[in-house]
């Protein structure tokens, strides 16, 4: 009798538990709210029901014509931008989301509106690139790139293009410009 009700209550803590609804702006490394690493565009419209989808062309000029989606809600505030792979088929998929709404976070709190600190806080930094006019933090952990602004940067080391820039140099304040999930 114990093992009946043992595995009638192991079987119920299952089934409760696959009927998990999917948080529309959890960010993790396989998915961007309902949006997945392998969401083909051709079925946007169906991952974004109730949003706006807009194509946007961009002449890159010698990088060549690329096409960016743009992801509106039904009030019409940006959420999203999603830069797919070429491919002449309907087999083509996102590969990075730029996430621009604040409602979107990750697993561990971190959204547009976060902080260098909060970052590094809570993901192992995989690594800094040093660009023109902002500096990349990369976690491998989510797949994630954070943009922040060289203007958040100490004086001394805005302009220097040869420097290996490493956390410490970054004010734990340093806001994040946007960031980008890569697949």
């Amino acid at each position: 009798m114990k093992k009946i009700i043992l595995s009638i209550s192991v079987l119920s803590l299952l089934f409760t538990g696959c009927n998990k609804t999917q948080d529309p702006f959890e960010i993790s490394k396989q998915h961007v709210g309902l949006l997945t690493d392998s969401t083909l565009v051709k079925n946007l419209k169906t991952v974004f029901l109730n949003d706006s989808i807009n194509e946007v062309i961009n002449d890159n000029g010698f990088l060549g014509i690329g096409k960016s989606i743009e992801v509106f809600d039904n009030s019409g505030k940006k959420l999203l931008i999603l830069n797919p792979e070429y491919k002449p088929d309907t087999t083509a998929v996102v590969k990075s989301v730029q996430i621009i709404d604040p409602r979107f976070k990750t697993e561990k709190d971190i959204t547009t509106q976060s902080t260098f600190k909060d970052i590094s806080s809570n993901y192992k930094i995989s690594r800094i690139d040093n660009l023109i006019n902002s500096v990349v933090v990369t976690v491998n952990e989510i797949n994630a790139s954070f943009t922040i602004d060289k203007q958040e940067l100490p004086a001394n080391i805005r302009f220097d293009m040869d420097l290996d820039i490493e956390a410490m140099h970054i004010p734990e304040n340093a806001k994040i410009k946007y960031f980008f999930i890569n697949w």
